[in-house]
Parts: structure tokens; sequence; C-alpha cells
């Protein structure tokens, strides 16, 4: 490496580095350490809503099973696909940040992006028929087809983990539109890619939450 591209790439480092952290590898460091204890704690969350799922689920069995069949499972398993390609995707963009691949990281981001939309269009639709169907969580249900009354209770829990699941897909998109903007401008490079990184992260534990919701909602009875 010459001189003049080491101060150059010294020099980029420097930009990006705030005051108090000793280099921008102790800073890197230190943000990744950080969102690890931020999921960490997301993934508390979660786990409540799972075991609150599980233990409800022992006591009404039959209203759980009677649930289970009017989840769509082609829908569930093409957003699964959906999420997973977006996780390679998000995968290749922060690679293409860390090797100076300024359009392969646009383009990634992008197709990590329309993943993402089509989950959510998806979703949208399964949201709809389940509105039209009157399959509502408590004092809302409303189906006129019978089966077990407990089945209010697994709709409530069906909407609460799904609902806040997609609230973070929606934070998420939030995010790479973000990183994305960013990096349509040229700020991320081998020298400094920590948020496409950090957002990485984020992204891939929505979709870890998703491959965990998709068999317990839509495959488990």
């Amino acid at each position: 490496m010459s001189s003049e591209t080491h101060v150059a790439g010294h020099a980029e480092e420097h930009a990006f580095r705030q005051h108090h952290f000793i280099n921008a590898e102790q800073q890197f460091d230190t943000s990744k350490l950080g969102m690890w204890l931020f999921l960490a704690t997301e993934i508390l969350m979660f786990g409540g809503l799972f075991v609150g799922y599980g233990l409800m689920q022992g006591v009404y069995p039959e209203a759980w099973v009677a649930g289970h069949h009017h989840l769509d499972r082609i829908m569930g398993a093409i957003n699964t696909v959906f999420l997973l390609c977006s996780s390679f995707t998000m995968v290749m963009a922060v690679h293409s940040a860390s090797t100076n691949q300024k359009s392969k990281t646009v383009v990634n981001l992008l197709l990590t992006l329309g993943f993402a939309a089509g989950f959510l269009v998806i979703k949208y639709f399964e949201y709809s028929h389940k509105f039209h169907d009157g399959l509502l969580p408590g004092r809302f249900f409303s189906y006129a087809g019978g089966g077990p009354s407990q089945q209010a209770m697994f709709f409530g829990f069906y909407f609460a983990m799904t609902g806040l699941h997609g609230i973070h897909v929606v934070i998420g998109m939030a995010l790479i539109t973000w990183i994305l903007l960013r990096a349509m401008k040229g700020e991320f490079s081998s020298a400094y890619y920590t948020p496409v990184d950090l957002v990485g992260l984020y992204w891939h534990l929505v979709d870890l939450i998703w491959i965990y919701l998709f068999p317990l909602l839509y495959l488990v009875s």
C-alpha cells in the first residue's frame, strides 16, 4: 500500500471515529456489542409471547388446532422464503460495503427492501381475510363458522406476535432505507461500514423470529 493510500484510509477512518474511542476498531466492537445487547432484550420480549402461547396451547388444545386451520400455510411459506432471501441480500450488502463495492451495496439493499415489502403485502392479504371472516382477538371475534370459543384467544396471540413482528419489519425497512441513502452517497467503505453491519444484525433477528413464528403458528397443531 502506498503512503498516499494509507494516509487517505487513515483520514477516512478518523472522519467517522468518535473522539471517545481509541481507534475505529474499538468503536466498531463497542457498537456491535451494544447492538447484541439490544437484540437480547428483543428476544426476551418475544420470548414472553412464545411462553404464553405455549402455555395456553396446553390449556386449550382444541381451540389452537381449530385456529391453525384458518391460517394459510402457502402464504406463510412464501413469506418465509421472502425473509430468507432478504437475509441473504442483507449479508451481501454488508460484504459489498466492507469491500468498497458501492453499486453492489445499493443493489443488495434495494433487493432487501423489495423482499421486505413483499412480506408486508402478503401479510396485508392475510390480515384482510381474517378481518373479513371475523377471526379477531378477544371480544372482537365474530366468526360464524363455529368451533371452540377460545379461538379468540388463539387469534389474540396470532395478531400480537405477527403484528409486533410486522412493526419490526417496518422499522427494519426504515433503517435499511436510511443506510441505502447513505450508501448511494458513497459514505461506506472498508474503513467504515458499521451502520450497514448493525442494521444487518437487526434484520437477521427479524428474520429469525419469523422462522420461529411460522412453524409455531402455521404448522404445529
